[in-house]
């Protein structure tokens, strides 16, 4: 007894130790001394938060661990120079971009790059692995319909004294049971929103007690279970879109079906298409822009030089004491000039190495590999003349914006329609049948006798099971009725808000893409004006610094209008390469705004290759399919929402009689909407010359138009272009200006010498 009250007493400490806690006491530490080294408490923190770094098994890419210092104007070596073309660079682009860079994120902070939102080549695989609510894919969608197998197996104990003075014999005996339970199912959902169950379950029973047949038994059954929604969440076309009726239709909605998850995967495939046109752009931009810092640095590089001559001139007049004309504020003045533009040629070379950092870095090549990037490509220089009407339909077939918006409205419009079903009542039919046995024991080989004796035999639980003696059905249908349906008519209304904003939306974005290709087809109009200008303005500009020069030769003027005019001709040669540079990105924008940038560039997105086992199974499904003969009862064609992989044409309203009219008077011929050739105008005396080939072989071409300007101005626009030095005559300046200008250095006056 004392031992019984001693093991009381400490259950009753332990529970209340349990329930109110422990609460520490603050006391004076006792000083503490442990034998051994210090350093082995290297690996104790007094901190919780602090700044740590993870192992990852990563190597650092041979592209960054290998590169070369970058460039620098103060740096200068004899690199390599690589004659990189347009298609090469776009080549090295899709090759070395499965992260896809974009020029305006870079200087920005590389967080973009390793954000989930960061575009690569990986996002459609991912989402169609999906499997979270809101971003499944369609395998995930169709693991619904898999079947599932479950099965438990429990076993049990229990011993409890009986409240009787009669049981077992002796007052208070003891109720000893034992128990196991064996359960095992398979279940299948099908596209009609049905589910099967099968099952099969046994029961071990085992007592001590009285009146019972067997002091141990066994009970089991194989049952069938089967649950059809008549109404609500019925059919196969609200299964498609809105997935297996759920516990969390709640939270889950209608979106969770095969078609919403197929959606899904195309508008993945439209950000990842539209992320690959930007990078295309990207490229083409960047490349253009390096073709156009490295005239700008030729121009300025021959602006120093004849900035140098010149100063050359006036310094050899000062040092004679002056001639006619001369005075010595020229010679200041000269050496002036001659000093900015050594400051000009310096920044444009600082500026070509960092446009040539932007190129390699969106064609994933090294800071610096030994090479100097140079674009061996010309721009094209014959007029394009962009046709409205086609142009107009391209965009809107072509733009990737549009066919993802499309895919979203589509979604919403079949949610919609599933989200109609739940207005109306939930009535399923359900049914059940089931086959029962019972046995002293579970299962054997002899014979079925019993140790009771009964007529029926039951030794054996399956045995007894499989002759189907004992049998059980159930039927009858479930009725639920969400009195006034306010959530279901709530998201019935919250969908048809959302696609009439869609609806809007898309009428929206279908002006957005014409008015940029207006702003677009205008650009490529003004950029060739500009250009052809800026090449008059080029060659007046020659012709006034050929004056002048002559003039000074003659001691009869002084040199500041010839330095103003080799200014003017600096700056003349720079425009008229960025306006030609300009009109060539406008004609890439052209193709940007009507979605065309892909097949500009012959550049063509498909999937990865399969197993060929794949490839064989789904063609044998596709034969089963093909030659199989259809159930009349049933509809087994669902709704088409995909009408192929080509984009289907759209009709645009071309108002004949303007057109006609606009065509008499410019003399050209309309034929449908596709781009014309317009004829020359007479002129004085024009140089016609035929389109240049280019590698935009798709653009139609005409000759430069000619202008009422003086004979001495008129423009050849081609001729022009000849003789302005190509690439392998600029000289990358890779020693001293005065080198290149093969002089000595201290015939120019040093910075540090002033």
């Amino acid at each position: 007894m004392k031992s019984s009250k001693a093991i009381n007493w400490l259950l009753i400490c332990v529970m209340c130790w349990t329930t109110f806690g422990c609460k520490s006491v603050t006391k004076k530490e006792e000083k503490l001394h442990y034998l051994g080294d210090e350093d082995r408490m290297k690996y104790y923190k007094d901190e919780v938060t602090s700044i740590e770094y993870t192992e990852v098994a990563h190597n650092i890419p041979e592209e960054v661990k290998y590169t070369q210092e970058p460039r620098t104007i103060r740096d200068r070596k004899h690199d390599e120079i690589w004659d990189l073309t347009l298609a090469e660079a776009l080549h090295l682009a899709l090759k070395n971009n499965r992260i896809i860079r974009t020029d305006g994120s870079f200087l920005n902070g590389a967080g973009s790059l390793t954000s989930q939102t960061a575009n690569s080549v990986y996002d459609p695989a991912i989402q169609e692995t999906g499997v979270l609510f809101g971003g499944r894919g369609v395998e995930a969608a169709l693991a619904d319909f898999d079947t599932n197998f479950t099965t438990s197996v429990l076993w049990g104990r229990n011993n409890q004294i009986v409240n009787s003075p009669f049981f077992g014999g002796i007052p208070g005996g003891n109720l000893t049971q034992e128990s196991a339970t064996f359960q095992s199912a398979l279940s299948k959902q099908f596209m009609t929103g049905g589910r099967f169950v099968l099952r099969n379950d046994w029961d071990y029973t085992g007592t001590n007690a009285s009146g019972q047949l067997f002091p141990s038994a066994y009970s089991g059954s194989v049952s069938g279970e089967f649950r059809q929604p008549l109404w609500a969440r019925s059919g196969t076309e609200y299964t498609r879109i809105a997935g297996p009726a759920t516990g969390f239709s709640g939270v889950t909605g209608v979106s969770q079906g095969v078609v919403i998850a197929r959606i899904n995967n195309d508008i993945t495939v439209a950000d990842f298409e539209l992320s690959i046109i930007n990078l295309l752009r990207d490229v083409e931009t960047v490349y253009w822009q390096l073709y156009l810092d490295y005239h700008r640095y030729h121009t300025v590089v021959t602006a120093r030089n004849s900035a140098l001559e010149t100063w050359r001139v006036a310094d050899a007049k000062r040092k004679i004491g002056g001639t006619r004309g001369f005075k010595l504020v020229d010679e200041a003045q000269a050496l002036d000039q001659l000093f900015q533009r050594r400051s000009d040629a310096s920044t444009a070379l600082s500026d070509l190495y960092s446009r040539e950092i932007r190129l390699r870095r969106l064609i994933g090549l090294p800071v610096n590999d030994g090479r100097v990037i140079r674009p061996v490509d010309e721009p094209v220089e014959a007029e394009f003349i962009p046709d409205w009407y086609g142009n107009l339909v391209d965009a809107l077939v072509n733009r990737v914006e549009i066919r993802k918006h499309k895919w979203s409205l589509k979604s919403l419009e079949l949610q919609h329609k599933a989200a109609q079903s739940l207005l109306n009542p939930q009535l399923d039919f359900v049914s059940s049948y089931q086959v029962n046995g019972f046995g002293d024991e579970l299962w054997g080989l002899g014979s079925d006798n019993d140790a009771a004796g009964t007529a029926k035999g039951l030794r054996y639980g399956v045995e007894r099971l499989t002759q189907g003696d004992e049998t059980g059905w159930g039927a009858g249908f479930e009725l639920s009725i969400p009195i006034g349906y306010r959530s279901a008519k709530a998201q019935v209304r919250n969908y048809e808000l959302r696609i009439a904003k869609a609806r809007e939306q898309l009428s929206v974005l279908e002006m957005e893409v014409s008015h940029e290709l207006a702003v677009s087809i205008q650009n490529v109009h003004r950029n060739y004006i500009a250009a052809r200008e800026n090449f008059s303005r080029r060659k007046a500009a020659r012709r006034r610094v050929e004056l002048y020069e002559a003039e000074v030769d003659a001691d009869l003027s002084t040199l500041d209008p010839l330095l103003r005019a080799q200014s003017s001709l600096a700056d003349a040669e720079v425009a008229f390469y960025s306006s030609l540079v300009e009109y060539n990105l406008s004609l890439l924008d052209l193709q940007y705004r009507k979605g065309t940038v892909l097949d500009y560039n012959n550049v063509y997105l498909s999937e990865g290759n399969w197993t060929p086992a794949a490839y064989q199974q789904a063609v044998r499904r596709a034969w089963a399919r093909t030659y199989a003969f259809d159930n009349p009862m049933l509809d087994s064609e669902p709704s088409e929402f995909v009408y192929g992989n080509s984009p289907r044409m759209i009709d645009v309203v071309k108002p004949e009689s303007r057109t006609e009219e606009s065509a008499a008077e410019s003399g050209v011929e309309v034929e449908g909407s596709q781009p014309t050739e317009v004829p020359v105008p007479p002129a004085p005396e024009p140089q016609v010359q035929a389109p240049l080939e280019n590698k935009t072989s798709q653009l139609h071409r005409v000759s430069p138009l000619g202008t009422e300007m003086p004979e001495d101005f008129g423009l050849d626009f081609s001729k022009a272009l000849e003789e302005t030095p190509k690439f392998e005559q600029v000289q990358f300046l890779s020693q001293e200006p005065a080198r290149n200008s093969r002089r000595r250095s201290t015939d120019i006056p040093d910075f540090a010498s002033e």
